[in-house]
């Protein structure tokens, strides 16, 4: 393939360090690192691994790539399709640190959700056929479109349930749902157009004014079901909170506590706390609440948390 073909340097980049020769858990870190200059604490956080086990995974991939002499060549048009895997993660990986700065005040962080928007539309061009191509970017448009409803006029954060759907972006909604509806014609379902199906039905509150909370804990069962992870486990356990009640939906999280990686996770801990706090397991809530206001980052998401938290000791 000429470099033509690959219109963008980072891409280019970013399909030679998917080479199947690597260790297939690795590849998108080792993209996230090598061409887009993520540290090995940030790809860490974004995969729910400790730094040092991270680096050390980053490490043994390089010395991998120089021991077999691993070319980093653009690769062959048809060897795209095996290493789109990696590429889509790292993607959404971009976007999603930088979808952890809604108000692009930080500036490692500002470009990063455009660029990963930015990626994702030369990867759906480069490869229009491939479902989840489409599945991503329909996911990230989606997610992009309530960037303006996520912080209130004081900078204060603003939860899903409670934004203001007028201030949603209709054309980035509108094109999420066409690229949605191309994808699901192919009749492949994947991660990606599973998730952005999720957001589907959260944005359909613009016209129905209610959310179906039994439709997307299906499609949490579905993505359970593809691609199990702790992060999809959490969230499907909200939506059984939300379609069958507090207590079903603090069992699911019971379920899954003993896996280490929720152990730094905060929406684990603040989902704990908010349905401890529903069903008046005061203590339990508090407790919960503090480890989540512990790990989060974002100052107004932090104190959003705290406001919660005091919320217990005044009821």
């Amino acid at each position: 393939m000429s470099n033509e073909d690959l219109p963008d340097e980072r891409l280019r980049l970013m399909f030679a360090c998917a080479h199947p020769a690597i260790e297939s858990s690795v590849r998108a870190p080792l993209i996230l690192q090598t061409v887009l200059g993520f540290d090995a604490a940030t790809i860490a956080s974004a995969f729910l691994v400790s730094p040092a086990t991270m680096g050390q995974r980053l490490v043994r991939a390089k010395n991998r790539i120089r021991e077999a002499g691993i070319p980093f060549r653009v690769p062959e048009r048809a060897e795209l399709g095996e290493r789109l895997d990696a590429v889509l993660e790292a993607i959404y990986a971009t976007f999603a640190e930088g979808w952890s700065d809604p108000a692009g005040t930080e500036t490692r962080r500002r470009n990063l959700a455009s660029e990963g928007i930015w990626l994702g539309r030369l990867v759906a061009s480069l490869i229009p056929n491939e479902p989840e191509t489409l599945g991503l970017l329909a996911l990230m448009l989606f997610a992009e479109a309530r960037r303006a409803a996520r912080r209130g006029p004081q900078g204060d954060f603003v939860p899903l349930a409670e934004q203001d759907t007028a201030l949603w972006d209709d054309t980035l909604i509108d094109e999420a749902e066409a690229l949605l509806r191309r994808a699901a014609a192919k009749k492949i379902i994947g991660r990606y157009q599973l998730e952005a199906a999720v957001q589907s039905a959260h944005t359909a509150r613009r016209h129905s004014g209610s959310t179906d909370w039994a439709a997307i804990r299906q499609l949490y069962d579905a993505l359970m079901a593809l691609a199990g992870s702790p992060v999809v486990a959490v969230n499907r356990a909200v939506a059984i909170a939300e379609a069958e009640g507090a207590a079903e939906g603090l069992a699911g999280l019971d379920a899954i506590g003993d896996d280490k990686r929720l152990a730094e996770y905060q929406p684990y801990w603040a989902a704990r706390a908010e349905l401890s706090a529903r069903l008046g397991k005061t203590a339990d809530a508090a407790e919960a609440y503090d480890r989540a206001i512990g790990l989060e980052r974002d100052p107004a998401l932090r104190h959003f948390l705290q406001a919660e938290r005091a919320k217990l000791v005044r009821n």
